[in-house]
């Protein structure tokens, strides 16, 4: 029998979720709209001051965040991307970043297009053992940040190796945890020292607010990214707080019923005739399966393939299915599908897009809870169109 200091996620997720408000009884967190709070005296105050700073429900949901990926500290944000600028704020004119090729096009956006106006240099790799060697060896790099499984490749880097190389060589490393959630895929536990997550996707899970997550046991770092978020003021509303707060109460059961969707829908795309390829890291035909299974607990919702189809025929496909909704973003209880060439990565330029293999004919699934069979019935028919 289990005891009661060995309690599940699942159930310290609902716990820290409904813990009663002690003055009313409530269950749910209330949400504390308040801009401001009243102080004792000059300088005096219980313990929130100013909603920028910090706010009660906000509390809650990093007391959650913190629990759900083994952290110290979380720190939440109005959007992934205020996230990635509160990790890359540690960083300084003249400092080096070393990162994958194969990343989120909104990354990639902000270091060709904002961290470089800051002094910040940068390269992208591919996130081998050998690869990263030889680029912290020539280069006076600061951070190393990378994404496993990648967007929208699907590609898996070994988290273990990330860090021993970086270690050797002084530098941080950075994981950008969404696709895997922290249900699936703790990086703090394998050495990272800093962990992001857009909550707009599997955190929340409803598709209904956008933010941001931080997370480390950096007691030296801590302070500094605590001081950047007050001072920058990308933080998200007691509102949005209280809906991701109902979101991670579900966590685990979504992301169970997400995995066990996304292996069934990759194992039918697999054997179809008009799919050249299918990216899924549960798959035992995927490259990335051993290393998958020794990092992660899950496989996770995303499912990636390639259509036997030029661009024409790929974008018939997509404006083709039924359940499946076209639309960026991914991690909501319903089943989202998109050409990341001309959606999520098209201000990645074409050459760049090419030689990592994002071609015209690439689909990214972001697979929903529905029923399994009936998704695969969509994308049949979707499929008998091109």
């Amino acid at each position: 029998m289990r005891v009661m200091s060995q309690r599940s996620l699942d159930t310290e997720l609902v716990y820290l979720g409904t813990r009663p408000c002690p003055q009313t009884g409530a269950v749910c967190p209330p949400i504390y709209q308040s801009s401001t709070f009243a102080q004792d005296a000059p300088g005096v105050y219980r313990e929130f001051d100013y909603t920028r700073t910090d706010n009660p429900t906000r509390s809650v949901l990093q007391k959650m965040l913190a629990v759900a990926e083994n952290a110290k500290y979380a720190l939440a944000f109005a959007s992934g991307m205020a996230a990635v600028d509160n990790l890359f704020g540690l960083l300084e004119a003249g400092d080096h970043i070393v990162t994958g090729d194969d990343i989120y096009g909104g990354t990639y956006r902000y270091l060709t297009d904002v961290a470089k106006t800051r002094g910040i240099t940068f390269e992208f790799i591919k996130l081998t053992e050998e690869n990263l060697r030889e680029a912290l060896t020539r280069t006076k790099t600061k951070m190393v940040w990378f994404e496993s499984p990648t967007n929208p490749l699907l590609n898996l880097v070994d988290i273990e190796m990330v860090v021993r190389v970086a270690k050797d060589f002084g530098c941080w490393t950075a994981i950008d945890n969404t696709f895997m959630s922290s249900y699936f895929q703790k990086p703090l536990d394998l050495g990272v020292d800093f962990v992001m997550h857009s909550m707009t996707k599997y955190l929340n899970g409803h598709s209904d607010v956008i933010m941001g997550a931080v997370m480390t046991n950096r007691d030296d770092c801590y302070d500094r990214l605590k001081f950047v978020q007050n001072a920058v003021g990308a933080t998200c509303s007691p509102f949005d707080c209280f809906l991701a707060i109902r979101g991670m109460k579900t966590l685990g059961i979504r992301m169970r019923a997400h995995a066990e969707n996304a292996l069934k829908v990759a194992a039918w795309l697999e054997n179809h005739p008009k799919i050249e390829k299918v990216l899924y890291p549960g798959l035992p035909s995927s490259e990335h399966y051993e290393l998958a299974k020794k990092q992660m607990t899950g496989f996770g919702g995303m499912v990636s393939f390639y259509l036997k189809a030029d661009l024409e025929g790929t974008k018939r496909f997509l404006t083709s299915t039924q359940l499946f909704t076209l639309a960026v973003s991914l991690g909501g209880a319903e089943s989202l599908i998109e050409q990341p060439a001309t959606m999520t990565h098209f201000e990645m330029p074409k050459e760049v897009r090419d030689a990592v293999g994002i071609g015209d004919n690439l689909v990214r699934a972001s697979i929903g809870i529905e029923d399994a069979d009936d998704l695969i019935a969509d994308l049949d028919q979707a499929l008998g169109k091109i």
